[in-house]
């Protein structure tokens, strides 16, 4: 008996399966391609990414190459590659815009790459910050040690990566600006740090001795 009510069982289910299909299969299998569609779709938009994020890499190799038939030639390949590249490979060749014109000695127009970069939201915060604190060290003997050190605040923050560097020159604006104890301080507390790296904290404890002689 009990095979035969199994069988009606059976019977009845997959009539039920076969009533519901009918109303809603064709939803039913819509859904199932816009899924698979999706995924589809997906998994092509991250090939063509990757494709592309290749070939930004390879034309940024190639404007740096121009750096080998002089400063200005390289200058001029990367900020044409930066016209055309996305936000965060256009801000790789900008800093690199500027270095070359730091290494050529035009630190000015180096100091107006890295603010224009500084000022661009639609790059991300780890290279706008990288780009004000490589303005702000530019300017370190030339600046306004205020206008600088209000730069450099948020910078020195325990969540920036760029917060050691930043720390360590504000000690030198603060000596700039005539204030010992304050420079001695903010040296002795880098050279305390011991998660600051072995260079800046062997700086740091000389500069807090200088200054602590002062």
């Amino acid at each position: 008996m009990s095979d035969i009510f199994r069988e009606v069982d059976e019977d009845l289910r997959r009539d039920r399966m076969e009533r519901l299909f009918k109303r809603y299969g064709g939803i039913m299998l819509a859904g199932a391609l816009v899924i698979v569609a999706g995924t589809g779709g997906y998994t092509a938009w991250r090939s063509w990414q990757q494709s592309q994020h290749q070939k930004e890499t390879a034309a940024l190799a190639a404007a740096l190459s121009q750096t080998g038939q002089g400063p200005e030639k390289g200058v001029e390949a990367l900020a044409a590659f930066a016209g055309k590249a996305d936000p965060g490979m256009a801000a790789l060749a900008q800093l690199n815009a500027a270095a070359l014109l730091t290494r050529e000695g035009k630190t000015a127009e180096a100091v107006e790459v890295y603010d224009k970069l500084a000022a661009n939201g639609a790059v991300s915060g780890a290279y706008r910050d990288l780009a004000s604190l490589l303005s702000v060290m530019h300017q370190l003997g030339s600046g306004d040690p205020a206008q600088l050190q209000a730069r450099l605040q948020p910078l020195t923050a325990d969540s920036s990566p760029w917060r050691f560097s930043a720390r360590e020159m504000s000690g030198i604006l603060a000596g700039r600006a005539g204030d010992k104890d304050k420079a001695r301080t903010l040296f002795q507390q880098l050279a305390d740090d011991s998660q600051a790296p072995a260079g800046v904290r062997s700086r740091a404890a000389d500069l807090a001795t200088l200054y602590g002689k002062s």
